[in-house]
């Protein structure tokens, strides 16, 4: 689709990220939180807590879960549903996304008891580990606390190099190697900006007709500093 200019529209589709096991890339930063998945079921515990800073790939991991176990994302707005807590024993295992960002310890124990109770297991993802966690309730406290938990690092850079270089194949896109280390430059250090930047400069290569080059990034970098307003 063109428009007036001539210049091709993108239409209003996301590209969507692969979230498979195969598509996963493992460096220090994540090894043990991936030691962790892959060693499912067999946990010594009912549940898992992964934790780490923004953009570095619990959701992928948290997906990679989902892919293998066919858990049920918890979300707050469930808890209420009458036929949650069957859909949560049906699928034996849940994922709780944001736990210490999103949900009260009330809800995080009444999630527990329903998935525990019936012999299943959690996968909580957060920022922070849970003796960090706004819990007052202290059988929730107690039970979380004592489950296993990884941390997650930000992403060295050559797990980021490794990021960009499969986030361009994955949407057929050919750089340079050039066009990678300039981002490397520029870019903060978090696998999610280094999804943002990657699909900004598809739209931008998409609306101007242009390969993916040196100057085509540079001026994607220039019109949102760097990423931070994307």
């Amino acid at each position: 689709m063109n428009g007036a200019d001539g210049r091709q529209l993108p239409l209003g589709f996301r590209h969507r990220p692969a979230y498979s096991d195969d598509d996963f890339l493992i460096a220090d930063s994540n090894r043990e939180a991936v030691r962790w998945i892959d060693s499912w079921p067999n946990w010594p515990a009912p549940g898992l807590v992964i934790y780490g800073p923004p953009g570095c790939g619990k959701t992928h991991l948290a997906q990679v879960f989902r892919a293998r176990t066919g858990a049920v994302t918890v979300r707050a707005e469930m808890l209420t549903d009458e036929g949650f807590g069957e859909l949560l024993t049906r699928a034996g295992a849940g994922i709780v996304d944001d736990a210490d960002q999103v949900f009260t310890d009330v809800q995080l124990f009444h999630v527990y008891n329903l998935v525990v109770g019936e012999g299943g297991k959690l996968l909580f993802t957060a920022k922070a580990p849970v003796r960090d966690w706004n819990i007052a309730l202290p059988d929730a406290k107690s039970r979380l606390t004592a489950l296993p938990s990884a941390g997650v690092g930000l992403p060295e850079d050559t797990l980021i190099e490794a990021v960009l270089a499969k986030l361009f194949s994955d949407r057929q896109l050919r750089v340079d190697a050039t066009v990678i280390k300039f981002m490397m430059r520029r870019m903060e250090r978090s696998l999610d900006m280094a999804q943002r930047l990657v699909e900004a400069i598809d739209l931008a290569a998409l609306e101007d007709h242009k390969n993916v080059t040196l100057p085509l990034v540079r001026g994607v970098f220039d019109s949102y500093g760097n990423g931070e307003n994307l």
